[in-house]
C-alpha cells in the first residue's frame, strides 16, 4: 500500500531519485524521503504448560477459529506485546515466549509477528473480544482453523508441515 502524503505535514509526496534505494516518496515541504510504513501486530499460538495442546480462539461473531492476536503499541517490543496481548485477551499469564515466523499481510499492511506462547496454567479468563475458545491437539487444532488464513500457514510451519497457501490473500 503505497502512501501519498506526508504524514509529518500532509503533503502531497512526490518520486524522487534516491542513489542505492531507487525511486522513493518524497516530500517537497519536509525536503525529506518517506520511506513506507506498515502495522505491526503480534499472533500467538498458544499451548498449555504442557506443550500437549493449542488453544483457538472465536471471535467478532465469526464461526471459525484463529489465533490469538493484536497490534503492537508505538514503543513496545514485540514480545511485551505478545505476552500483554494474552494476558489482556485471555486472562491468562505466559511462562515462556518464542518466535516463530513472520509474514507480511497486504489486506490491512501489517507485518505479522508469530509467537509460541506457553501458558503457566491452563487458567483462561477470556475478556470481551473473545466469543469463545477451545484446546485441540495440534493436528486438531490445524483441521480446525480459519482455511486460508495467515494463521493457519503459521501454526502449519510451527508443526512441521507445509502451509497450504504461501502467502493468504485474506482472513489473516
Amino acid at each position: 500500500m503505497k502512501e501519498t502524503h506526508c504524514k509529518a505535514c500532509g503533503t502531497r509526496l512526490t518520486e524522487k531519485y534516491l542513489e542505492h534505494e531507487g525511486m522513493i516518496p518524497f516530500c517537497e515541504t519536509c525536503g525529506e524521503f518517506r520511506f513506507p510504513g506498515f502495522n505491526v501486530a503480534v499472533s500467538m499460538i498458544v499451548k498449555d504448560p504442557a506443550e500437549e495442546r493449542i488453544l483457538l480462539i472465536k471471535q467478532y461473531g465469526r464461526d471459525s477459529y484463529v489465533l490469538t492476536a493484536g497490534y503492537v503499541n508505538m514503543g513496545e517490543d514485540a514480545e511485551d506485546a505478545a505476552a500483554r496481548e494474552v494476558r489482556e485477551e485471555l486472562g491468562a499469564q505466559t511462562a515462556s515466549l518464542r518466535f516463530s515466523h513472520s509474514r507480511y499481510y497486504a489486506g490491512s499492511n501489517t507485518l505479522m509477528l508469530n509467537f509460541v506462547a506457553v501458558l503457566r496454567d491452563d487458567h483462561i479468563a477470556p475478556n470481551h473480544e473473545i466469543d469463545s475458545f477451545a484446546w485441540f491437539t495440534p493436528e486438531a487444532a490445524l483441521e480446525a482453523i480459519r482455511p486460508n488464513s495467515l494463521a493457519k500457514a503459521f501454526l502449519a510451519y510451527h508443526l512441521g508441515k507445509t502451509p497450504d497457501v504461501a502467502y493468504p490473500a485474506e482472513n489473516a
